[in-house]
């Protein structure tokens, strides 16, 4: 049995995604349409909070966001104000008990919190405020910053706030509440996107815009790294209280993360994509009949490609959009069964022709060499694989689960080696110099610490708890 309900099990996977809204009665209801919308960002475990002014309720579960709300959990939740969560774990297990938003009770009532991000001094925190005391109920990073929130000697929530985020290091973008004000912020690096909207009179906050588009309201601006952005009965402000830090937004966002729809650090996603396709078939040019994606994130970049190389686009690959978490495989092992599964060739497409195949990243390889393998079997003449992303070669701390640096096949092999692995006529990735030329005037503002190994903030890898693995025993295992 598989549970892995990732489309592409050796690609990155998704962080998070947050969702807040303060001045609506359907609060509750509208942040269960804003996960919907941002549910590629993580569907291990969704969550939402509301508050009616005087108590906070909230309802958690693992799996998808239609499977863990319905009717009578979204009617229960209650009031003007809502904040929600997709959880896909990048630290911390992947049990119940961290599936957020996590709402406590301390001095001054309750607060609740939702985080995409990682913090890479969490586990050093963790150790201090277990020394003085604190109990912890989960094994995630965003715990932490409840602990250091709550055990603040500052007058008022805000500076309680302000004074535990001076403590962590590395990634998040936060939406908190109390029992009537709801806060947004995010780190001064700005690693993790969030962005502001307006829906009538109420204010919204979201991972991307694409969740504002869903329930109709209307994108305002981003929020700002290093800015706090407080809503309350009184309205709106903005703090900037933290030390200011050159930019670092991270670039997979582009790349992979985002949904095409959206508009990320002041981008259209979908724009950027088709940009590095275009740059990929300048810079690697091949004799060729057709053009394909690895279907879905692979499309645009594809579409790029071929408009600059002039070389037919088609669909050769189809992907299933009805394979759920689980699935049984047959007594009767079938070769490369998970990704026939998921992915089914256009014969007629490939048949006889030398193909290029577009995807927007090569992880481990693992699902590009059964990739390659079927549309041999289909009659592909010639495989070109190009990849709209650099080689690989560095894990990321910052709220992207990537596998261990050991577990990356750039860091193993060289081209030709990868190429010969996979099984392909030839392979390409975009130049880091290509990926720069595509950020346009915002180069030099990105963290490309995956392909490059230079992290802005220091992960301190010897002082952290083990980044999960990719993968599990028995999952996706490399077959000859």
């Amino acid at each position: 049995m598989n549970d892995d309900p990732n489309f592409r099990p050796d690609a990155f996977r998704d962080e998070c995604g947050v969702f807040g809204i303060f001045g609506d009665s359907e609060a509750a209801n509208l942040a269960y349409l804003g996960l919907h919308a941002l549910q590629h960002r993580g569907q291990e475990g969704a969550g939402i909070a509301a508050s009616d002014g005087k108590l906070i309720r909230a309802f958690r579960g693992r799996g998808l966001v239609g499977d863990v709300f319905g009717g009578e959990e979204l009617a229960n939740l209650m009031g003007h104000m809502a904040l929600g969560h997709v959880r896909y774990s990048t630290a911390g297990e992947g049990s119940i008990r961290n599936v957020q938003p996590f709402v406590v009770r301390y001095r001054d009532g309750q607060m609740g919190v939702a985080h995409n991000g990682n913090l890479v001094n969490a586990s050093i925190l963790r150790e201090e405020l277990e020394e003085q005391g604190s109990i912890f109920a989960t094994s995630s990073d965003t715990e932490v910053i409840l602990h250091l929130v709550a055990g603040s000697t500052q007058g008022t929530f805000i500076n309680r706030l302000v004074d535990g985020l001076m403590r962590v290091e590395g990634a998040y973008s936060l939406v908190l509440m109390t029992e009537q004000t709801m806060v947004a912020v995010r780190d001064p690096w700005g690693f993790r996107p969030l962005v502001l909207g307006r829906r009538g009179s109420a204010w919204v906050v979201a991972s991307e815009t694409c969740a504002l588009g869903l329930i109709d309201a209307e994108f305002v601006r981003e929020v700002e790294p290093g800015e706090m952005v407080i809503v309350d009965h009184d309205g709106i402000q903005s703090l900037k209280p933290f030390p200011r830090r050159p930019r670092r937004a991270c670039v997979f966002e582009h790349i992979y993360f985002a949904r095409p729809d959206s508009t990320v650090f002041g981008r259209s996603v979908y724009d950027n994509r088709i940009q590095l396709g275009r740059i990929l078939a300048e810079e690697n040019p091949v004799e060729a009949d057709v053009v394909i994606p690895v279907p879905d994130s692979g499309v645009p970049g594809a579409l790029g490609y071929s408009q600059y190389s002039g070389v037919d686009y088609a669909l050769g690959l189809i992907r299933s959009h009805y394979v759920g978490r689980t699935f049984i495989e047959p007594s009767q092992q079938i070769r490369d069964f998970g990704v026939k599964l998921k992915l089914a060739p256009i014969r007629s497409v490939i048949d006889g022709k030398r193909v290029v195949v577009v995807d927007d990243s090569l992880v481990r390889g693992t699902t590009l060499r059964k990739v390659v393998r079927m549309l041999r079997q289909n009659g592909a003449q010639e495989i070109h694989l190009r990849i709209t992303a650099p080689p690989t070669v560095s894990s990321c701390y910052y709220g992207v689960d990537t596998p261990t640096k050991d577990e990356l096949i750039a860091t193993r092999m060289g081209v030709s080696d990868i190429c010969e692995y996979l099984g392909a006529d030839s392979l390409s990735y975009i130049s880091l110099a290509g990926l720069r030329r595509a950020e346009g005037e915002d180069q030099g503002r990105f963290c490309e610490a995956c392909f490059t190994g230079d992290y802005p903030v220091d992960p301190r890898p010897d002082r952290l708890h083990r980044q999960m693995p990719l993968f599990v025993d028995g999952q996706d295992s490399e077959e000859s």
